[in-house]
């Protein structure tokens, strides 16, 4: 195999100031899978970016090194070359889909433009080769989708989408930042699966960029360690995994989340009884508003939950996990029996119902567009305070500060603003703004899914010590088992709204009865990581 990328000594600034990425040297060979591992800011996206400059020259500079394709120096080419290189010879699939796709365009135009621009295939010839790649990629009744907007996709189907476009003039490398990041552990799964097939096929080089490092031990050939712009270690996946050199390395591997929760006592008081929970939208109404069609997220779901306990929803996107999340706290409407410390909340109107919202509070998937960027994050915690228990206001500042401290988090920074912040510290800033009313229950949704391992496992530990603290209880909504395990009491399975598996957490991990569940575990814990040697 010949060298088909080489960077040499690379170092990239922005504004002039420090540099972000300093001496970055590696290479990819043809037909080679290179993993590009690191923490949210080691510089991973930026050095890619940086292979088909993609980065604002306005602002972004390089001082010093080279980035060599098939020999030729990208720093050096002018824009019609690099025209001709980017998704043709090199192309990328982003890291987000929803806002890499662009919503005012269909499925066959988006694929469609890359095919007109490089092989200049148009009307039906292009279409013929759309279908081909969406088939290609695993997307079934292709047809169907070419006229499809990217908001009317799952998740999964606008990644697939996304690798379609990536894949149309089959380029020798394909740079492949977090393709899977926030994807069910199904379709998490068949997404690199897809790609291993498509890359023998092909013959094409990947670069992939991930925190997941059980997906880099099973998917990589060799793997680039970066940490804070610098390459701290280099060497091919197994002499990687089984004999790490740098300390950095090392504690990226062992940030493996715990197998399991703190026990609970047995005579803990429960605390909510769901029984035959239902929720339906309405998908087409009469003319005077009578629904004649709606759609089951919901069915008949029943489950309970103690004082101090966890209880894990788990189960593909569309099953209704994040929909119940949403009923208990009445942000939709439901039928069915909702009790929380003896009292029967499914009866109660919204005016009925606001008192208790102190009680239950949601920590939502995205901190960061969850924040108001226009309020300091002293006025985001405290908001709750203001509406909830107005009458105390002088005592809100310290309850602030305590909340703030309880998540490890400087109460100087109150007054700060969420872009200043990381987003494991964004994430902390929602559990504060939860917990500052000290509510009983907190429903978890996604609260780790886009967090790197090292923060994923210190959000645990965190979620774990407030728990202790205040006897909290969770429900915590996530497509990352391992994170679910490390957490829960009580795991819920769920399937198109159905539940199919409801009992104790870790007799349902070593042992699934139904065959959906074993499905999901089978997934999840494929490409799970070795432990390593210290």
């Amino acid at each position: 195999m010949t060298e088909l990328l080489q960077i040499s000594n690379l170092s990239i600034c922005f504004n002039g100031g420090p540099r972000v990425v300093d001496n970055l040297s590696f290479g990819i060979r043809e037909g080679q899978t290179l993993a590009l591992v690191g923490e949210s800011g080691s510089g991973k996206s930026i050095s890619a970016l940086s292979i088909l400059r993609l980065l604002d020259e306005r602002h972004a500079s390089y001082p010093s090194g080279e980035i060599r394709f098939r020999g030729e120096d990208m720093l050096q080419a002018n824009d019609r070359r690099l025209r001709q290189i980017r998704g043709r010879q090199i192309s990328m699939i982003f890291q987000e889909p929803m806002t890499s796709l662009n919503p005012l365009h269909t499925v066959e135009k988006q694929i469609s433009e890359t095919l007109a621009l490089h092989k200049g295939l148009r009307n039906s010839a292009a279409r013929k080769r759309c279908l081909e790649l969406l088939d290609l990629v695993g997307i079934r009744d292709p047809e169907s989708r070419l006229d499809s907007y990217p908001h009317q996709l799952s998740g999964g189907q606008k990644q697939r989408v996304m690798i379609a476009m990536a894949l149309a003039n089959e380029p020798d490398l394909l740079i492949a930042d977090e393709p899977t990041t926030a994807l069910d552990v199904t379709v998490q799964k068949q997404v690199l699966e897809l790609l291993r097939e498509l890359q023998a096929k092909l013959g094409m080089a990947i670069l992939l960029i991930t925190h997941d490092l059980s997906i880099v031990h099973r998917y990589a050939d060799r793997v680039a360690v970066m940490e804070r712009g610098k390459l701290v270690e280099h060497a091919d996946t197994e002499t990687l995994f089984e004999q790490p050199q740098h300390p950095y390395t090392r504690m990226l591997l062992d940030a493996e989340p715990p197998e399991a929760p703190p026990a609970i006592s047995a005579a803990a008081a429960p605390l909510l009884e769901v029984k035959g929970l239902d929720v339906r939208f309405p998908t087409r109404k009469s003319l005077l508003g009578k629904v004649k069609e709606s759609f089951h997220a919901v069915r008949d779901t029943n489950f309970t939950l103690n004082r101090g306990e966890t209880l894990g929803i788990v189960g593909e996107s569309g099953s209704g996990k994040t929909t119940i999340g949403h009923a208990l706290l009445k942000l939709i409407g439901s039928t069915g029996r909702i009790r929380l410390a003896g009292e029967d909340l499914g009866a109660l109107n919204q005016r009925q119902f606001r008192p208790w919202r102190r009680r239950i509070q949601i920590v939502f998937q995205d901190p960061f567009g969850s924040l108001s960027p226009r309020m300091s994050i002293g006025d985001i915690v405290r908001e709750g305070l203001e509406i909830h228990d107005p009458d105390n206001d002088a005592s809100h500042e310290q309850r602030v500060i305590r909340a703030l401290q309880d998540v490890g988090l400087d109460p100087e920074a109150r007054h700060r603003y969420p872009h200043e912040f990381s987003g494991g510290q964004r994430q902390r800033i929602a559990i504060a703004r939860a917990l500052v009313l000290q509510p009983d229950l907190i429903i978890l949704d996604e609260p780790t899914s886009a967090l790197d391992r090292t923060v994923q496992k210190q959000v645990i530990e965190l979620l774990q010590q407030i728990q202790s603290r205040y006897g909290l209880s969770y429900i915590f909504i996530s497509h990352d088992l391992a994170v679910v395990r490390a957490l829960s009491h009580k795991l819920l399975v769920l399937h198109h709204g159905q539940v199919v598996e409801y009992g104790n957490a870790e007799d349902i991990f070593e042992a699934p009865e139904q065959a959906y569940t074993q499905e999901l575990l089978n997934a999840a814990f494929f490409y799970q990581t070795p432990s390593t040697t210290n």
